[in-house]
């Protein structure tokens, strides 16, 4: 028996322990970066105790998908996901990462502006060395990496309106080999992206085979969302197939308003299709998506928001109808003029979001982009959103439920061995917070507002978020499939 003193109980907790157990009361007690105990630990001696008064403890939440790459380094305290009670992120989605490329003459192609227009961001030829640079000044959350197919394409072509040859399909499979070396997780694409759409699904094979040696997950921002979802859907199982990975199937949702409805056929599809091999997928928890603004996108959306424009600043935030009134032109007109930029698309069904954030099996990400003007409300709420509005407010499951599918259900899927989940031996990550008042604060006109009810959150045992705002903690790592 250890007699060595806690270096925290948390006293009077209700656990809710990431695996759909019924929540019940037990103090927790943490040595170092571990929980060492779950039980009754009055007797115990420990160097901090904190009577949590029945407030709630789950495992620190795990973001499935988003696009901190470059906010890890920027913003290294990350209030808008330490906020929401997240402790581990996972970036490097829809084919866009950091690494590995250098845009050497700042010249930025689409989508990989959503991170920073100028290239100066771009830095990292090497995936290690992206590894490199978060180890050397960590963030205060965890993060687990993914390498991305158009980050690739963009490193290895001169002309990405071609499938690529041979040889750079050879380039880019080493870099692939590299990534995973270096830590990587998988390999993500976004065949919906202009400098992936010409990519053929054997090229995609082809550039992820170091997968089918040395394992990962191909996660995917799909090609078609909208009438073409069922053929999409195909080509994700096929490659994880023939590769022999599993696939996550990125923010699934049904684009446009002909197609609504049709999340009723895609779900028994995939469920279908879990049976036969390991498929995987997340949500975000609103029927507005948010991405580069074009005019392809913005026709089959009810309405449209700009999120950033570096002609125009002056329209962050503005819908485009209205940009379009103030410019004297019509909407695709106004799109010309004011891109690059990005944009917020309300072009989803709110019953297919409750559906597949319902479905049993679907994952909580939020998507969100760090380094718009104005973003998408998703960016600070998604998880309190979750829990509040979804899982108290409308009851789609319950609180142990909608837990799991932000922690040990993401966790297993992920690969991430001892996270999401509260038990002795499991890594402190912790969130602690009030079941009754959590919730979303996030809105499309006021995105930025922190949620409410999240009380504290620790990582790897250090409390990193209390009192409404970052400790200074940065004792985040990098994660590893393992």
């Amino acid at each position: 028996m250890n007699t060595t003193p806690y270096d925290l109980i948390l006293e009077n907790a209700t656990v809710i322990d990431g695996q759909r157990t019924p929540r019940f009361s037990a103090d927790i007690g943490v040595r170092g970066d571990r929980i060492a105990a779950v039980g009754a630990l009055s007797n115990a001696t420990a160097r901090a105790r904190i009577d949590l008064q029945g407030k709630a403890v789950a495992p620190g939440f795990i973001d499935a998908h988003t696009h901190d790459d470059l906010a890890l380094l920027q913003q290294p305290t990350l209030p808008a996901k330490l906020s929401q009670g997240i402790t581990t992120v996972i970036t490097g989605n829809c084919g866009v990462s950091i690494a590995p490329v250098d845009f050497k003459d700042g010249a930025v192609v689409a989508p990989m502006d959503l991170f920073d227009p100028t290239g100066e961001a771009f830095r990292f030829p090497n995936f290690g060395d992206y590894v490199a640079a978060l180890e050397r000044s960590p963030a205060a959350l965890n993060a687990a990496l993914l390498v991305g197919h158009t980050a690739l394409r963009l490193d290895a072509m001169d002309d990405l309106n071609r499938t690529a040859n041979e040889a750079e399909i050879a380039q880019m499979r080493s870099r692939v080999e590299e990534a995973l070396e270096a830590g990587a997780i998988g390999v993500s694409t976004g065949l919906f992206y202009e400098p992936a759409i010409a990519a053929t699904t054997e090229e995609v094979i082809e550039i992820c085979r170091p997968m089918s040696r040395l394992g990962g997950l191909y996660c995917t921002h799909m090609r078609n969302e909208a009438e073409g979802v069922f053929d999409s859907l195909e080509e994700t199982f096929r490659i994880g197939a023939e590769l022999g990975v599993g696939v996550v199937v990125s923010h699934h949702k049904i684009m446009g308003s002909p197609n609504h409805g049709r999340s009723r056929e895609t779900l028994p599809l995939i469920a279908e299709r879990m049976k036969k091999q390991k498929i995987c997928l997340d949500c975000y928890p609103y029927a507005a998506s948010s991405t580069i603004l074009s005019w392809s996108r913005a026709r089959i959306a009810k309405k449209v928001l700009i999120t950033w424009s570096r002609p125009h600043p002056e329209f962050n935030g503005m819908a485009l109808s209205d940009v379009a009134q103030r410019l004297g032109c019509s909407e695709e007109e106004a799109v010309a003029q004011v891109l690059p930029a990005g944009a917020i698309y309300f072009s989803m069904d709110e019953d297919d979001v409750q559906r597949i954030l319902a479905f049993e099996q679907t994952m909580i990400g939020s998507d969100g982009l760090p380094h718009d003007a104005r973003p998408h409300p998703r960016l600070w709420g998604s998880f309190p959103r979750v829990l509040g509005h979804y899982s108290r407010g409308l009851g789609l499951f319950p609180l142990e439920t909608a837990v799991w599918k932000m922690t040990g259900l993401t966790a297993a899927n992920f690969g991430l061995t001892d996270r999401g989940v509260i038990r002795e031996g499991a890594f402190a990550d912790l969130t602690v917070f009030d079941p009754e008042t959590i919730g979303d604060a996030a809105s499309f006109e006021n995105p930025e507002q922190p949620s409410t009810g999240i009380e504290q959150v620790y990582v790897n045992g250090t409390l990193a978020w209390a009192l409404g705002a970052p400790t200074g903690a940065r004792t985040g790592r990098v994660l590893k499939r393992s």
